[in-house]
């Protein structure tokens, strides 16, 4: 996957704006675990290529897409698995927007859909108010391309917003930038020069996009402003629809928020990392963002077998953090509004582990180093006076404590009982794993040095 941060637009030279000294407030580092949202009309087809179906070169992948919130893209790819499917399953007259009037949303229930995400960990909560599609899913003056007037008939962002905000959960808002199929004429997307090539640019557009932001941002103070694949280059300027001065607003009424890394100018937040593995403690602010699945969206063909199950999720949470990062999980709900038993699942493991182990996690900072290089497979965090070891293998009953802790540290397990540090022949320290915990998804042992 591309990383954005990289993307700082054209050279405007002395008409360059200047952008908001706004970092990454604390409220955000400390947050940890976020839930994404990505829920839209791409929800109705819920599909994408199943992966491990075909072994396609990099030169197809847009035909064969696995993320089914592109559906709207890879279906006007003549051939393609998805335009092959949509004929056979709606027909050869029906075109994707078409699919608007088939979207009814009778599961959705607000606050019980924000209470399962709470119930998982959510620290906070960002849904997709307008994917590449176009389809905005509030209701919004800009377009009536809103699930508002179409659709479900109803302000699904409004009730999501109001939900959290009832759980006092940070709720923040995604938004396509650069990419809206619903008002380009450009032909399908093939590859990752199609991405930035066929894209509005244009001040008519950039103008589109910044009264939709601003839009969001008068109603719903988000917490985080998550922008996704740049800005058209006219909003680029100094300009009243650029991107500095959509941002100098935005700070003006959300002072500890926070925004992210792909709006393709010269400032950001926070370093975004999709479906990405990152070997080391990044120095910057980061979040790590991924489905369960290999979408996003919700794909009715994937099933196990292509998705985290709670063991691999909270190892992999707790990797992330150790790597001084957050992790941004997506739920991808079915179009009526329910979220998929196998993500539910999966997402409650993952919040009954971190009730037990939030004050290893939570407001936590990285150590001099993420974790070992060989040996028992750990990753660390650290909190005021304490380092905590997360053992991602508890089954192996014993951990090696890293040389730097001393002989008079006083350890413990997660549920408070005191664990004994017993020095093996080369004076390391060691631990054993007790019992009623090895088989846990990760243990945690926490050091006073």
């Amino acid at each position: 996957m591309m990383n954005f941060e990289t993307r700082v637009g054209p050279d405007l030279g002395d008409a360059a704006p200047v952008y908001p000294s706004a970092g990454v407030p604390d409220w955000f580092r400390d947050a940890k675990l976020g839930f994404f949202v990505h829920w839209g009309l791409y929800s109705v087809p819920a599909w994408g290529t199943p992966p491990g179906e075909s072994r396609v070169g990099v030169e197809d992948a847009y035909m064969h897409h696995q993320y089914a919130e592109w559906y709207g893209n890879t279906v006007r790819i003549a051939g393609s698995p998805t335009w092959e499917r949509h004929q056979r399953v709606y027909g050869t007259g029906t075109s994707y927007e078409d699919l608007t009037d088939l979207w009814q949303t009778p599961a959705f229930d607000a606050d019980a859909f924000i209470a399962d995400l709470v119930d998982a960990g959510a620290q906070y909560i960002v849904p997709t108010t307008k994917h590449h599609e176009g389809f905005c899913l509030w209701n919004t003056a800009t377009t009536s391309f809103n699930a508002a007037r179409r659709g479900p008939r109803r302000d699904l962002i409004a009730e999501l917003h109001d939900a959290a905000r009832r759980r006092s959960t940070r709720f923040g808002v995604y938004f396509s930038g650069a990419l809206d199929w619903h008002v380009s004429d450009f032909p399908p997307i093939e590859s990752d020069t199609d991405l930035f090539r066929y894209r509005r640019n244009d001040a008519l557009y950039a103008r589109y996009a910044a009264a939709q932001v601003d839009e969001l941002i008068e109603r719903f103070r988000p917490d985080v402003l998550w922008n996704d694949i740049d800005w058209p280059d006219a909003g680029k300027g100094d300009d009243d629809h650029g991107v500095a001065a959509l941002l100098r607003r935005y700070f003006a009424a959300v002072p500890d928020g926070v925004v992210n890394d792909r709006w393709g100018v010269p400032y950001h937040g926070y370093l975004t990392r999709e479906y990405t593995e990152i070997p080391d403690i990044l120095d910057q602010p980061w979040e790590s963002t991924r489905g369960l699945g290999f979408s996003f969206g919700y794909n009715q063909d994937e099933d196990a077998r292509h998705s985290l199950n709670g063991t691999a999720l909270i190892r992999l949470f707790v990797d992330v953090v150790a790597k001084n990062g957050n992790l941004l999980l997506n739920v991808g709900p079915r179009a009526d509004g329910s979220i998929p038993e196998l993500q539910r699942a999966a997402m409650h493991e993952l919040g009954a582990w971190l009730r037990e182990n939030e004050r290893a996690v939570l407001g936590s900072r990285p150590w001099v180093r993420a974790g070992e290089k060989c040996g028992v497979p750990r990753v660390y965090t650290t909190t005021p006076g304490l380092l905590h070891i997360h053992l991602l293998d508890p089954a192996h009953g014993t951990i090696d404590l890293p040389a730097e802790v001393g002989p008079a540290a006083e350890a413990h397990w997660s549920d408070g009982s005191v664990a004994a540090l017993v020095p093996r022949g080369d004076g390391v320290l060691q631990a054993a794993v007790p019992e009623r915990m090895r088989a846990a998804a990760v243990a945690v042992l926490t050091l006073r040095p």
